[in-house]
């Protein structure tokens, strides 16, 4: 199956349109009497918009992104946009496992560039360049430059578009696949559906079983899940209504840039590791060429069909392939083991004991972090609105060998996550 080369070229028009909308922007005020407290800011939207229209470089961004090699493909009567990063390694080094890596939502392609650059490239990083992978970045189906499909989009049907990709479109025998949010769902249901294919997969949102059944929840369990349940009464607004109403929603969010902005910019103050500002994890840059790029796209109604379509998702089957998690920073998962360098080692007895997290996962005593993925260690927790899914069960031998990446931290906050190590077990 053949693939064409793509590259990003926004019309000025519609960057003209884009600047007298901002220009135009009505800015409401502040609910409550702290800054965030019912949503995004208003005096920081407020500057937010002002840099958008009178500071922000799209072409300079638009250039930086058709650095990369991007290319489009039609399957399942669908456009697909994609980037296919060759390895920089040495004449006659043998080629590594290609990886792919999914982005989930509010997020983009664009959040995977770092990691790009690290995998295929880790000489400029002091790395030993026979490390290097060759790399596959889609944009999801319905996100950014690639077309919403047809039928329900399911983590399923994803997943099937995406090893498609890799084998029918690439010609890859095997593959190791990586993703956060929805993307690593969809690597979960990679792993469980193409064993024969998939390597390994490696998730920043861990599931949890389909079914709690087994067993009774001890106390430290039940806990758990009644503070993720209290949790998502306080942050789950965003996808009950995405859920229910998303073309009342998105009628308003296609038609003001900055309504689009206050939408994607408060998921990431709040799913981010900033410590209370936002730009200790996203610059504005990145953060404007994502918002930016849902734009000039009009995806931001496509973007929600993964939440309206969220019940003809079944449960997964076993995922049976080595598997590695690391744990996000959201605050449903602050109990889990681990450190975070913004705050105390969790306490004993928090979080979900290692009983319950053996009916999802197998263990190792290891370490997963973005500077160890090729080593084998399960976290359980729910992806947001993850649904259900069968156990991971199987050996966990190391993923890929000699990982290159570094924790995502200060230095390449543009990814928009920061992931700490997860320590597994006594």
């Amino acid at each position: 199956m053949s693939y064409s080369p793509f590259s990003i070229e926004v019309p000025e028009a519609v960057l003209d349109d884009l600047r007298a909308r901002l220009a135009g922007t009505r800015f409401t005020t502040r609910s409550g009497d702290r800054p965030w407290c019912a949503g995004v800011d208003p005096d920081y939207l407020r500057e937010l918009v002002a840099y958008w229209h009178t500071g922000f470089d799209w072409r300079a961004a638009e250039a930086r992104l058709n650095a990369y090699p991007q290319h489009r493909v039609t399957i399942g009567g669908r456009k697909l946009h994609f980037l296919l990063v060759r390895a920089v390694r040495p004449a006659g080094a043998p080629a590594r496992l290609p990886l792919l890596l999914s982005h989930g939502w509010p997020s983009s392609f664009v959040e995977m560039l770092p990691l790009v650059d690290r995998l295929t490239d880790p000489a400029r990083f002091g790395a030993d360049p026979a490390d290097a992978f060759d790399v596959v970045v889609p944009s999801l189906p319905g996100f950014g430059f690639s077309e919403v499909p047809a039928g329900p989009v399911t983590r399923a049907a994803l997943a099937r578009t995406l090893h498609e990709l890799m084998t029918d479109v690439l010609g890859h025998q095997r593959y190791g696949a990586f993703g956060g949010d929805v993307g690593g769902v969809v690597t979960g249901w990679l792993g469980a559906l193409y064993p024969d294919r998939v390597a390994g997969i490696h998730m920043i949102h861990p599931p949890f079983p389909a079914s709690f059944d087994a067993r009774p929840l001890s106390a430290a369990e039940q806990a758990y899940l009644d503070a993720d349940a209290a949790y998502d009464e306080t942050d789950g607004g965003y996808s009950a209504i995405m859920g229910t109403r998303p073309d009342t929603l998105a009628a308003a969010l296609a038609d003001s840039p900055a309504g689009l902005a206050a939408w994607l910019v408060d998921k990431y103050r709040d799913w981010t590791d900033n410590r209370g500002d936002l730009a200790n994890s996203v610059d504005r840059d990145t953060l404007l060429t994502i918002v930016t790029l849902y734009w000039v796209t009009g995806t931001i109604g496509s973007s929600f069909r993964q939440y309206l379509d969220f019940e003809h998702n079944t449960p997964r089957p076993d995922i049976t392939v080595p598997a590695a998690f690391t744990v996000s920073t959201e605050p449903s998962m602050a109990g889990f083991p681990g450190r975070s360098p913004s705050g105390p080692a969790p306490t004993s007895g928090t979080g979900v004991s290692r009983a319950g997290a053996d009916t999802s996962c197998h263990w190792r005593s290891r370490t997963c972090s973005p500077a160890s993925c090729g080593s084998s260690s399960a976290a359980c927790a729910r992806s947001r609105r993850g649904g259900g899914a069968g156990p991971i069960r199987g050996p966990a031998p190391p993923l890929f060998p000699s990982p290159v990446l570094p924790r995502l931290g200060p230095e390449s906050r543009e990814t928009g996550l920061h992931l700490h190590p997860v320590e597994v077990g006594p």
